[in-house]
């Protein structure tokens, strides 16, 4: 019986290359010298920290890393999860990203729940934090995972792992 799973996996290597080239636009920029100015990745956590002036710098910095992260990796912003603004010494702040791996539980019932309600001749059920898909026929497996990237578009989806 044919099965996919679908799954959300970051590319460590893609996000690393993306904030090497953050920072070293980071350190050209005129508007950075003498600043508190960096971006660092904490690999064992999965979380960005943005660290600033103020928060006007952080957005600045912000405009850097979108646009950097999204051309090594497509969707890959939308799998951030920032945290509040805190304040550190003296006026300076910092900000965390928290990178989502996976796809959470909530996410996954709202996935089994769609394929059901679209009466497809598929069963989805939640492995972990992927949802496998199985079926009798191909046909039902790529109509599903048009469904479903079609209708979820706030988080990066991939279907993945097929088997016959």
């Amino acid at each position: 019986m044919p099965s996919f799973d679908f799954s959300s996996e970051v590319d460590m290597v893609a996000l690393k290359n993306a904030l090497d080239v953050v920072s070293r636009q980071i350190d050209a920029r005129y508007d950075f010298k003498g600043t508190s100015a960096k971006v660092e990745l904490n690999d064992k956590d999965k979380l960005i920290t943005l660290f600033g002036d103020s928060e006007f710098q952080l957005g600045q910095i912000k405009d850097i890393l979108f646009p950097a992260m999204e051309k090594k990796e497509k969707e890959s912003v939308k799998r951030l999860d920032p945290q509040a603004v805190q304040k550190i010494s003296g006026n300076k702040v910092k900000q965390e990203l928290k990178v989502k791996i996976g796809i959470e539980t909530e996410l996954a019932k709202k996935i089994v729940k769609m394929v059901k309600e679209a009466k497809l001749k598929v069963q989805a059920t939640i492995q972990g934090d992927a949802v496998r898909v199985s079926g009798a026929k191909r046909d039902d497996l790529q109509s599903c995972i048009a469904l479903v990237t079609k209708t979820i578009t706030d988080y990066p989806i991939k279907a993945g792992n097929f088997r016959d």
